[in-house]
């Protein structure tokens, strides 16, 4: 049954549960229309648990409409040892996807955490979903308690105002220090962003710089336009705040295939924000995502080049070499998936411009774009100077408009 309505203006959110709406052999109960811009509700579903606690199972159920989805469960400290998979049904043709496997969302350090969770995938307009859970044979704990899937809508596009996107700007920064321009930047409220549903203030880095950026994807799919990019973000920040209950969305940044740069985490995009994107090492560095998943597809030329410029300019306004290494300290034990060790308060060597992976256990950011840092390093040093007084001229964004 449907339960739990919340209105808002980031998106529609729906929990699936196995009690109601199978599916109908003549389509007559599968809605059809998307959620309006400026609405939100969320709507719960449990993923019923077997007996033995080794698996638990959705079957196929109608839906209302959505466009992204993820698994959650009780405990954000636990992480769910096992398989998740899902298909859904294409609210134009009715037809059902191949299976897909969703991936682990850790906390990465958002003390506001509520719920464990997949990684969110965008699986396209949908009224239909099946889930299956599989614990791993390897592991002989029980499955979290309280697995449910969330659908999310995030709601049709609203024109955005000219004063939602921060043009490019030339470098700033004392005489004599490293500096690069400020890439032009979608602002929150040029991708729709619901600023009630995280009134919480933004918090900042303790140490007020910058010293490294962490390059991560998304990892949910490639099957989206750049013209949805503000729809994808949409239902990453609804279901970062929303279903796993953190603060705000977790990156920093976020760029799409196109090579447009958003902002992500409020509290300004020249300043030090303080986000949920790289576990241990939040206060010290800042997050890039690419939406989208890397793992075997190459990222766009656009791409690198905006991430490079990104970092370029936030590096430089600490007078951080990109193509430099950085000391950065652990506020937590932890493992890479080069199954590097350490704990709290160990001084680790890092490159200034990193991955995911390098300082946790995680594919992120997909072995392809992992395998173009070094791209994207010696693409941000070409766009920094040496600042002397003068101006350099701004550098295009793909895909902007400006």
């Amino acid at each position: 049954m449907w339960s739990k309505v919340h209105w808002g203006v980031a998106g529609v959110v729906a929990i699936a549960s196995l009690q109601a709406f199978l599916p109908s052999a003549h389509g007559q109960d599968r809605p059809r229309t998307p959620a309006s811009a400026g609405t939100a509700r969320s709507e719960e579903r449990a993923v019923v648990v077997t007996p033995d606690k080794r698996g638990a199972v959705l079957r196929a159920a109608a839906t209302r409409p959505f466009s992204m989805l993820g698994v959650t469960w009780d405990d954000p400290a636990v992480r769910l040892v096992g398989t998740v998979e899902v298909r859904t049904r294409a609210a134009d043709t009715g037809e059902w996807s191949e299976w897909r496997t969703l991936d682990s969302e850790e906390a990465q350090g958002d003390e506001t955490a509520l719920r464990g969770g997949t990684d969110p995938l965008w699986v396209g307009l949908s009224d239909g979903a099946e889930v299956r859970v599989a614990a791993s044979a390897d592991d002989v704990s029980a499955l979290p308690t309280g697995l449910q899937l969330d659908l999310i809508d995030p709601g049709q596009d609203a024109p955005a105002p000219q004063s939602a996107r921060l043009p490019a700007a030339p470098a700033q920064g004392a005489p004599g220090t490293v500096s690069a321009p400020r890439p032009a930047i979608v602002l929150r409220a040029g991708w729709g962003a619901d600023e009630s549903i995280s009134p919480a203030a933004p918090a900042y880095l303790a140490g007020g710089k910058v010293k490294a950026v962490v390059v991560h994807h998304t990892a949910d799919s490639n099957s989206f336009t750049c013209a949805q990019a503000p729809a994808v973000l949409r239902g990453i920040y609804a279901y970062h705040v929303q279903q796993l209950g953190w603060k705000d969305i977790g990156y920093n940044f976020l760029v799409d295939p196109c090579g447009t740069i958003y902002e992500g985490r409020k509290g300004g995009v020249d300043r030090p924000v303080l986000a949920a994107h790289a576990y241990g090492f939040n206060s010290q560095t800042t997050g890039v995502a690419v939406l989208g998943t890397y793992t075997t597809a190459a990222p766009s030329e656009a791409v690198l080049s905006s991430v490079a410029r990104l970092a370029a300019w936030k590096l430089g306004q600490y007078g951080v070499d990109p193509t430099g290494t950085t000391t950065l300290t652990a506020g937590a034990d932890g493992t890479n998936y080069f199954r590097k060790s350490w704990k709290l308060g160990a001084q680790l060597n890092f490159s200034t411009i990193h991955g995911h992976r390098d300082g946790y256990n995680t594919l992120c950011p997909g072995d392809q774009l992992y395998a173009e840092l070094p791209t994207i390093r010696a693409l941000a040093a070409s766009s920094t100077v040496k600042t002397t007084g003068e101006e350099p001229a701004p550098a295009p964004v793909p895909g902007s408009g400006d």
